[in-house]
């Protein structure tokens, strides 16, 4: 593999979430990664910030939810939680919505992964660290 020198360096900025309700939806990750949410001046711009990579919301007023899993699926965020238990009821309490599966972790699941939608209906992954997590 060859570098072009010549070509600009381009870096990591952030995800952005089209939302409707950008405020809320930041809300809903700050509360969900133990994060801040830091507003821009003109209030249709919120970033969340916490001890990952950037995560930001954007006012997009008749912005439609991705109708998962039977709509193409836009894009999606991953997370990595050992307690999948208590980040099940975590966005729960949020405002948050379990897709699949949608009834409570059990022990021992045979998948590494549970699907999840935030309030404006985007949606992400809760996943296992490690194959014997979530025992």
């Amino acid at each position: 593999m060859t570098t072009d020198t010549s070509a600009p360096k381009i870096g990591w900025d952030c995800v952005a979430l089209d939302c409707a309700d950008a405020a809320g939806v930041a809300q809903f990750y700050a509360g969900l990664l133990g994060g801040t949410v830091v507003a821009d001046p003109g209030g249709d711009w919120f970033d969340v910030r916490w001890d990952g990579p950037r995560i930001a919301t954007q006012v997009a007023p008749g912005q439609e939810s991705p109708d998962w899993p039977r709509g193409q699926q836009q894009a999606h965020l991953d997370f990595v939680v050992a307690d999948i238990a208590a980040a099940h009821e975590r966005v729960l309490a949020l405002g948050g919505t379990a897709l699949d599966p949608v009834d409570p972790p059990q022990p021992a699941p045979e998948r590494g992964f549970r699907v999840y939608a935030d309030p404006a209906g985007h949606p992400f992954c809760l996943c296992r660290p490690t194959k014997d997590a979530w025992g």
